[in-house]
């Protein structure tokens, strides 16, 4: 996907971006590219592959949720590695709150980088494990939106998720062609953490990669034992 194929294939999901927005995306690719040399971001390098698998990928979230286009919403990125998806829905939609959080400093630092470099306000960058920030009352049922990308099965992600969740938001589940197994493996956990499946969209990328988004709507609250002690999780998923 080419940097005009980009904006055409974004366009045609209602989105127009501005001169600006596209030079952001530029910088973004520069040093993401420049940083990876050193710090490890990502596996996918090239600039069409990184234009359609981290840029247009995050971005279609936002095609099917679409509140995150125009609400003044707050979203957490768990596991946020590189930025997907929250950056590149950031550049597009300034008025959403962003919060990022990635285990690793080195990641962290590269995103501080980005965040500054593009002048991006309303963001928040937090360094630890999503099992220990979950339990902390700031964050904890704070948010409107969850979101993570290729950081977990399904299982296991609602728990590192749902906790930061407030009653009545959502945690959006992007997954590729496994989505519907994690989903059904991952039933008792969504339920005991207090979510509930809303809606499932199935697409696929330009090139033809198949992409499920999962809305799973939070109805009651998280219990206080979870999320459970970092590493725990992973282990011993719920259900």
């Amino acid at each position: 996907m080419t940097v005009e194929e980009f904006i055409l294939a974004v366009k045609n999901a209602g989105i127009t971006l501005t001169k600006h927005q596209i030079q952001q995306f530029e910088d973004y690719f520069d040093m993401l590219i420049a940083t990876n040399e050193h710090v490890n971001l990502t596996a996918i390098t090239e600039k069409n592959d990184v234009y359609l698998k981290h840029f247009y990928d995050s971005l279609t979230v936002s095609f099917y949720e679409q509140d995150l286009q125009t609400a003044e919403k707050t979203l957490i990125d768990i596991g946020t590695g590189a930025g997907f998806p929250s950056l590149p829905l950031k550049i597009v939609f300034p008025q959403l709150k962003i919060t990022m959080v990635d285990s690793l400093q080195k990641r962290i630092n590269f995103l501080q980088e980005v965040v500054t470099t593009l002048d991006l306000s309303g963001v928040e960058i937090i360094h630890g494990r999503a099992e220990d920030i979950g339990q902390n009352l700031r964050y904890r049922e704070a948010f409107d939106y969850a979101t993570a990308r290729a950081v977990a099965r399904t299982s296991v992600l609602a728990e590192y998720t749902l906790p930061f969740v407030k009653k009545g938001g959502k945690f959006i589940v992007m997954k590729g062609a496994a989505a519907q197994q994690e989903l059904a493996d991952g039933k008792q956990a969504l339920a005991t953490l207090g979510g509930v499946l809303h809606d499932e969209f199935e697409f696929s990328l330009p090139n033809g990669d198949v992409r499920y988004i999962q809305i799973v709507n939070k109805n009651k609250k998280t219990p206080k034992q979870y999320p459970r002690q970092a590493g725990t999780p992973s282990k011993k998923p719920i259900g």
